[in-house]
């Protein structure tokens, strides 16, 4: 499982333009989920993201987590993050999970955020969207869960 996740002062998805998902400060997630994902591996990244402290305290350090801040999250589906672009120019998705596993896995991701106290809003499954952001900071990061034993 792959995410980009960024510190947000406001994002929202908007499908067929409508507004599907927006939140105010918190942090915007794109998730990509591969094959052989499983719930352990959401658990675990739902885990990191709430409790990853990226948000600045009083002195102005990178050190409060999303539920410290009261932040929400806006999740999106992304599997293009399960894309690879080594070889030729057009990326092979060979490693992505099946849309019916992806969106389980998805979800599961978005209640294992919610069952830590943090709002969640998503996107829309497999639908084009226009996702837009304004980057706090920037801070940007790239999460993979680790690999199974």
């Amino acid at each position: 499982m792959k995410a980009v996740i960024q510190r947000v002062k406001e994002a929202k998805v908007t499908v067929e333009g409508k507004v599907v998902g927006e939140i105010g400060e918190g942090i915007l997630v794109l998730l990509g989920v591969e094959i052989g994902d499983d719930c352990a591996q959401a658990e675990w990244m739902a885990e990191k993201i709430v409790n990853l402290r990226i948000f600045a305290d009083s002195e102005g350090k990178m050190n409060l987590a999303l539920s410290e801040v009261k932040g929400e999250m806006l999740a999106v589906s992304q599997f293009t993050l399960a894309g690879n672009c080594s070889k030729g120019r057009r990326p092979s998705f060979d490693t992505a999970a099946a849309p019916e596993e992806a969106n389980r896995l998805y979800n599961y991701f978005m209640g294992q955020v919610w069952e830590r106290g943090v709002p969640v809003q998503s996107g829309i499954f497999q639908a084009d969207m226009a996702v837009s952001l304004v980057n706090d900071g920037p801070v940007t990061f790239i999460l993979e869960t680790p690999p199974k034993r």
